[in-house]
C-alpha cells in the first residue's frame, strides 16, 4: 500500500539541484529550521501550532519608483472616496489579502497555507503571514486568522472576490467556524485596474510553417505588470506562481523550509504592490480628472464616478479622456460614447449631440456604436430640434449600418414617420403662402 509520501514523492519527484536541494535537514530538525529560516514564531492553539511572519515597513521604504509614504492613507486609515472602489460605504481598517494556495482548481481539497494580510499603521506598512506547517493545524491558523481580521473595516484583495475569499471561506466552513471576511466591504483591486490600466501586449508566437508572427494578445492586468507599469518595480529572481504549490509540497515531503523564502518574499511583494495600487487609484478618484495621465486612466476614473452617480466629475474624466490623443481610436470611441450618454443623464442635450458627431466623424468607428450615435441623433434632432430633414439623413444612416431585422424595422418606422411629418410640414408652409 503507497502512502501520502509516497504518492507525493512520484509527484514533485526528486530532488533537481540548486542551493536548497541538497542534503536535506532531519525532519526533527525541521521545525527549528522553519522559524529560523523564515524569521518568524511559532504559535500554538489548542495544541496545534502554526508559524507566524511578521514584517514592518518604514514610510521611507522604496517600492520601485515609489515611497511608501506616498502612499499612506489618512489619519483615519481610509481616502475619502475609497466607497468608490468598493461601491459601498468603507470601514476605518483596511486590511490587505493575498493567499498562497496547495492549488488553483478550488474547492474542498484546496488549502490555503499561506494568508498574507497588511496593514497600514501610522505611517508604517506592516505585512503578517500566517503559515500552515501541518494540515492538522489549520483550524488553530483560521481562528487565528479571523481574531485578527474581527477589528478590520474594509478587506482589498486582487481577484479575491473569484478566488481568494470564496477559497478560505471555504476552509472556514468546513471547520464550521463563521467567516471574518463575509460582511466586510470589500474592494477587488483587479476591477478598478482593468478600467484605469489593462495593457496590450505583442508576443512572438511560432506558426505551423515555423515563421513567427506577432500576434495580439488580450488586455493583461496581472498585479506584476501594474507593479512595472505604476510602481516602476522589477522583480528580481521572484518565484513563479505555478512553483509555488510544488514547493510548498516539497516542504511537506522533505521538511526542507529554504525553498519558501521565496514564496513568502514573493507574497509580500504582492502585498505591498496591492496597498500602493489602491493607494493610487483612491488618490486618482480623490484629485479628480486633471489628475489622470494617460486616456484609459481618464476614462476609468470616469468609469467608477458614474457607478458612484458623480456624474459631473464622470464628464469631466470623459471629456478628458477624449482630448487626450493617445492613438487608440477604438478608446476614444468609447471616451466619446461615455461622455454622450452621461451628459444625457445630466440633461445636457446639445453637448450629448456634440459628442455623438465627434463619434461619427472617427476614421474608425465601431459599427455598434456608430448605429447607436445615428439613433440617438435622429432622436435629438427630431423631438428637441424639431430639424426634420436633418434626423431624416440619420434616420437613412441607420439602415446601413443595422444589421438586425427588428433594428431595421424599427428603423423603417422611423424612416416612415419622419417622411409624414415633413410632407405635413411641406402642406403647411403652401397654406401659409
Amino acid at each position: 500500500m503507497t502512502t501520502l509520501s509516497d504518492r507525493l514523492r512520484g509527484v514533485i519527484g526528486p530532488p533537481k539541484g540548486g542551493p536548497y536541494d541538497s542534503d536535506p535537514p532531519r525532519r526533527d530538525a525541521s521545525a527549528a529550521n522553519l522559524a529560523d529560516v523564515l524569521d518568524g514564531q511559532w504559535h500554538e492553539r489548542n495544541g496545534q501550532r502554526f508559524l507566524v511572519v511578521d514584517r514592518t515597513y518604514v514610510p521611507g521604504y522604496r517600492h520601485g519608483s515609489m515611497v511608501l509614504a506616498d502612499g499612506l492613507p489618512p489619519t483615519d486609515g481610509v481616502w475619502p472616496r475609497l466607497s468608490l472602489l468598493a461601491n459601498r460605504a468603507c470601514g476605518d481598517r483596511l486590511v490587505f489579502v493575498d493567499l498562497e494556495t496547495t492549488g488553483i482548481a478550488g474547492g474542498a481539497g484546496t488549502y490555503a497555507f499561506l494568508v498574507g494580510c497588511g496593514w497600514f499603521s501610522g505611517g508604517t506598512f506592516r505585512i503578517r503571514q500566517f503559515f500552515l506547517s501541518s494540515f492538522t493545524a489549520e483550524r488553530a491558523l483560521l481562528e487565528a486568522v479571523a481574531d485578527f481580521a474581527a477589528s478590520a473595516g474594509t478587506v482589498v484583495s486582487y481577484n479575491g472576490k473569484s478566488f481568494d475569499l470564496p477559497l478560505i471561506e471555504t476552509r472556514f466552513a468546513l471547520h464550521r467556524l463563521p467567516t471574518p471576511f463575509g460582511e466586510l466591504p470589500h474592494i477587488d483591486m483587479l476591477h478598478p485596474a482593468r478600467r484605469m490600466w489593462r495593457v496590450q501586449n505583442t508576443r512572438r508566437v511560432a506558426e505551423t510553417s515555423g515563421r513567427h508572427v506577432h500576434k495580439d494578445v488580450p488586455y493583461t492586468c496581472r498585479l506584476s505588470t501594474l507593479e512595472r507599469h505604476l510602481c516602476g518595480y522589477e522583480r528580481d529572481g521572484d518565484v513563479a506562481g505555478f512553483e509555488i504549490p510544488a514547493r510548498y509540497f516539497r516542504y511537506v515531503h522533505a521538511g526542507d523550509p529554504r525553498p519558501l523564502a521565496a514564496v513568502f518574499e514573493h507574497n509580500r511583494l504582492d502585498l505591498l504592490s496591492l496597498a500602493l495600487v489602491t493607494a493610487r487609484a483612491a488618490q486618482l478618484l480623490e484629485d479628480g480628472p486633471a489628475a489622470a495621465r494617460t486616456a484609459r486612466e481618464a476614462l476609468g476614473m470616469g468609469r467608477l464616478y458614474e457607478r458612484g452617480s458623480l456624474l459631473v466629475e464622470a464628464k469631466a474624466c470623459f471629456a478628458r479622456a477624449t482630448d487626450m490623443n493617445d492613438g487608440d481610436e477604438e478608446l476614444r470611441a468609447d471616451a466619446l460614447r461615455a461622455y454622450a450618454l452621461v451628459a444625457r443623464r445630466l440633461r445636457h442635450y446639445d453637448d450629448a449631440a456634440a459628442a455623438w458627431r465627434r463619434v461619427l466623424g472617427l476614421p474608425l468607428c465601431p459599427r455598434p456604436i456608430e448605429r447607436e450615435a445615428s439613433e440617438a441623433l435622429a432622436v435629438h434632432l427630431e423631438h428637441r430640434r424639431q430639424d426634420l430633414s436633418s434626423a431624416r439623413d440619420f434616420a437613412m444612416r441607420l439602415l446601413d449600418v443595422d444589421d438586425s431585422v427588428p433594428r431595421r424595422q424599427a428603423a423603417r418606422y422611423r424612416l416612415a414617420r419622419l417622411d409624414r411629418k415633413l410632407e405635413f410640414q411641406s402642406r403647411q408652409c403652401l397654406l401659409t403662402f
